[in-house]
């Protein structure tokens, strides 16, 4: 698999040393940014979803979960 690094260390996927042990990763245009993607469900739903980012700043991860205290 490749390597995905995130700064993220409240998501529920962050990983010792910046890494992000989801087994899927949902990276979707900012105009999609309130978008209430289901994790399980999500890759199956971006089927069909197309968007074109100018930018990496034009983008937003919906895989982020927050952490369970």
């Amino acid at each position: 698999m490749t390597e995905v690094k995130c700064s993220v260390a409240n998501c529920q996927y962050w990983a010792e040393g910046n890494n992000c042990a989801a087994t899927a990763i949902i990276i979707d245009v900012d105009q999609h940014a309130r978008a209430n993607y289901d994790t399980e469900f999500a890759v199956e739903d971006m089927h069909g979803h197309k968007d074109a980012a100018t930018s990496s700043s034009n983008t937003c991860c919906h895989t982020f979960t927050p952490r369970k205290s």
